[in-house]
């Protein structure tokens, strides 16, 4: 029980993190839309690395 629960918190932490990610990407670029080739490139990097915790999570906790 407490593994499924470890596994909701875990997988729920890093929605919130792909979300935060898109949210500043999409501001970032409102902000500056020169830079957008850099900022989409640093946002795709730190998506994978969010989901790769997520998946990771689920392995490892169950």
């Amino acid at each position: 029980m407490t593994g499924n629960i470890a596994q909701g918190i875990a997988i729920f932490a890093s929605a919130l993190g792909v979300g935060l990610i898109g949210y500043h990407a999409v501001e970032a670029v409102g902000r500056n839309p020169g830079a957008s080739g850099k900022i989409l490139v640093q946002s795709i990097l730190a998506l994978a690395l969010a989901e790769g915790l997520g998946v990771l999570s689920l392995v490892l906790l169950h």
